[in-house]
């Protein structure tokens, strides 16, 4: 899939605060950054002065607030249609390290992980039904 078959979409809980949000949504978009590395720019940018800075992902993100049971609604479809995910719990704001953070996820109910957010990758119409009915994050 090319970047144009596809769309990127970041949910976030909307009950937290502003710096755990922006956290999340940083984290969660390098995680599609890393299992997707066919969505990335082809090149790196170059200013003026003949500097060069890092590629981005040549399509945009839509991000959207969420709560618990959307977020987990969300998390089923993206099963179902075998979306391209990256994951962000609760308890991973008092881990402090990568190792710790994939320790408590793997400590979640993997049916019911308790998310405070979710980015999924996928074909449009999947990532459509799994976002369906929430709204973009203000």
């Amino acid at each position: 899939m090319t970047p144009f078959d596809t769309r990127v979409a970041l949910l976030i809980r909307d009950d937290l605060m502003v710096w755990q949000k922006l956290n999340v949504a940083a984290f969660l978009a390098t995680g599609i950054a890393g299992a997707a590395p066919e969505a990335m720019g082809a090149e790196p940018y170059r200013d003026a002065a003949g500097r060069e800075h890092a590629r981005l992902l040549a399509q945009p993100m839509l991000i959207f607030a969420a709560d618990t049971a959307q977020l987990a609604h969300a998390w089923r479809v993206a099963l179902e249609r075998d979306l391209t995910r990256a994951v962000y719990v609760e308890a991973m704001f008092a881990s402090t390290h990568d190792e710790a953070n994939r320790e408590v996820f793997l400590a979640e109910d993997p049916e019911a992980p308790h998310f405070v957010g979710l980015a999924l990758r996928g074909p449009r119409k999947g990532i459509e039904k799994a976002t369906k009915g929430l709204r973009l994050h203000p």
